[in-house]
């Protein structure tokens, strides 16, 4: 129904521990009739505002999560990105991002 109504779709999630690209694939995989560019998540939005504030992120996210960050530059950071990637979280890294 949704389809045949005049409105824009969007499947939206919070997820940070997968790339849109790996969400597409596991939701065709359940038999949704979906399109990359009908999925926004929360790294969407984490992207699309490093690019607004033209800032070089610290990535503390998930592995899986890095391709939708393609493109950005990260060599010396002067932001963090924090997302669901506990094998990030130790001393090393954690302080790296506070400095």
């Amino acid at each position: 129904r949704l389809r045949s109504a005049p409105v824009t779709i969007r499947f939206v999630t919070n997820t940070t521990k997968e790339s849109k690209r790996d969400l597409l694939e596991r939701l065709t995989g359940l038999g949704f009739d979906i399109a990359e560019n009908e999925i926004f998540t929360s790294l969407t939005a984490a992207r699309n505002l490093l690019e607004q504030k033209q800032v070089r992120p610290l990535l503390l996210v998930d592995d899986k999560a890095l391709p939708d960050f393609t493109g950005i530059g990260t060599d010396d950071p002067n932001a963090v990105v924090v997302g669901l990637a506990p094998e990030h979280f130790h001393y090393e890294m954690m302080n790296r991002a506070f400095r």
